[in-house]
Formats: C-alpha cells, structure tokens, sequence
C-alpha cells in the first residue's frame, strides 16, 4: 500500500459498494466474539460470554459480499470514526477512517488487509471518544464504543484504568465473571500491529506512535488548516490526558 493510501482513503471508493447499516447487528448474539475474533485468537467465544456457532453465524453476516456493514462512532466538532467491513471478491479486511462533515477524503486510521495499517489510537485517544456528543446518531453506548474501537488501537504504555474499563466493557455485553485476563488479551492489540509505543509532540499537539505499521508516524491531519487540526485534536486528546 502506498503512504498516500495509507494516510488518506476516498471513503466514496464505497459509494458503489453494497454498504449496510451495521448498528442493528450490536444487538444481535455473537456480535462482540465475532468482531473481536483476531484479537482473543486461541481463545473461546464462550470466554466473551457467546456461543461459537452464534459467533460463526456473526462472521459470515459480517464478511457478506452482498452487505457489508458500516459502523459510525460520532466525535465533538462534526469528526467521527468510521468502521467498515469490506468483503470484496480478491479480499476481506476491516476499514477504520477518521471522517469530517466537510472532507471529502478521511484519515486511515487501520486496516487489517494484506499491506497492514495500524495501530491508530492511542489510550487517551479512544479514552476521549467514549462518550457521544449530545444529540448524536450512531453507535452512542459507552461500553459498545470501546469494543468496536479496540481493534484499532494499540498503546504498550495504556494505564491500569484502561482494563478496568474494558472488563466494565465486556461484562456489559455479557461476558462472564473473571473476565479480566480476556480484557488484558484485548488490550494487547492487533496481531498485525500489536501494542506500540505513543509520544505526545507539544509542539505539533498530536501523538506520535512508533509502531512500523501506524499511519501516526507523523502528526494527525498534518495535511489541514490550522484552524482543523486544532478541531480535530480537541475531540481526540484532550489536554488534561495527556502523558508526559
């Protein structure tokens, strides 16, 4: 994949794709076990509190070639992240894209297809998108927002809080009693990109990751105005979180 595919994707490559809601699905048995599948490989749907063969009847609707769902996380100042399950004839990977009201392109911030792009959070990143701005649509659940992100992110230096919150995560979404070596599991990030170092450049007000596979090599949304980059760092690090 080149850098510049890398870092900004033409969402509208889906406009003549079969794209489908997906946020009737979160409801739905098997759902969590299914889009959570890489990263507790080795381990049990039942260990997320999900039968197996709910969790292989979620896969399949998700890797349909005729539907392919789309999920939208609603940001502060009119950004969101967007999930998409991409099953095309050559491939199947799973899209994560940093959007705007007004861009026409979106930031990458992961992709699991072959050429690897991620991670794309970091810890005090995803910890400020948790909660939904008043009034918005989408997937707005705390507990579902956080599960429907950890694939993207990876952050070797994530704080003890953050198991905390994602057994509160799992166990709101069924999971079983002792769920909490499952939490440090996911944690550990995406076998493609695992968990990686994060530094917060005060000058450019953005977090920069080491990781060979990230596209936050370089400063977020270095390519905006002025004015956007400060926009989009104000839904996505907030100063009171960030580490030295």
């Amino acid at each position: 994949m080149s850098e510049n595919r890398g870092m900004v994707m033409a969402r509208h490559w889906y406009s003549s794709a079969p794209v489908v809601d997906g946020l009737p699905l979160i409801g739905e048995p098997g759902f969590w076990a299914a889009h959570l599948a890489d990263l507790y490989e080795g381990l049990s749907p039942e260990d997320l509190g999900a039968d197996p063969a709910d969790a292989g009847a979620m896969l399949e609707r998700l890797h349909d070639k005729a539907a392919w769902p789309v999920f939208t996380v609603r940001l502060t100042g009119d950004f969101a992240i967007v999930v998409h399950y991409n099953s095309g004839e050559e491939f199947t990977s799973t899209d994560y894209f940093l959007t705007h009201s007004a861009w026409f392109d979106s930031l990458v911030l992961a992709s699991d297809d072959q050429d690897r792009i991620g991670p794309g959070l970091c810890w005090p990143e995803l910890a400020a998108v948790l909660h939904a701005p008043d009034g918005a649509d989408g997937v707005t659940d705390p507990h579902a927002r956080i599960l429907l992100l950890l694939p993207v992110l990876g952050d070797a230096g994530a704080p003890p809080e953050a198991v905390d919150l994602v057994v509160a995560a799992l166990r709101a979404q069924g999971a079983p009693d002792g769920c909490e070596p499952l939490a440090r599991r996911l944690l550990e990030g995406h076998p493609m990109w695992g968990a990686e170092a994060w530094s917060f450049d005060a000058d450019e007000q953005s977090w920069i990751c080491d990781g060979e596979h990230s596209p936050r090599k370089t400063p977020l949304g270095e390519r905006l105005s002025a004015e956007g980059r400060t926009a989009l760092q104000a839904c996505l690090a907030p100063v009171d979180q960030v580490r030295g």
